[in-house]
């Protein structure tokens, strides 16, 4: 029973340090860098989402290149 309880806590211990490392990289990498987002509905029809089909079309958001004010002529970009 005691080397149960040795394992589980250094399960959770390690566990925690991946959490508490790997949750502020994903959410800075989110808000920073890029996000993946679902476009539906008829407004981006015929680029995204063409003949109307029901399923919905997933898009890699890249924030760096807006933050870096290099947006080119023919870009899609996503107001929020």
């Amino acid at each position: 029973m005691a080397q149960a309880q040795g394992w589980l806590k250094r399960y959770l211990k390690a566990f925690c340090k991946g959490f508490f490392v790997a949750v502020p990289v994903a959410v800075t990498f989110l808000d920073k860098v890029a996000c993946v987002a679902r476009v539906e509905g008829a407004s981006m029809q015929p680029s995204l989402n063409p003949g109307g089909s029901p399923s919905s079309d997933v898009v890699l958001l890249n924030h760096w290149k807006v933050r870096n004010f290099e947006v080119q002529r023919g870009d899609i970009v996503s107001l929020v």
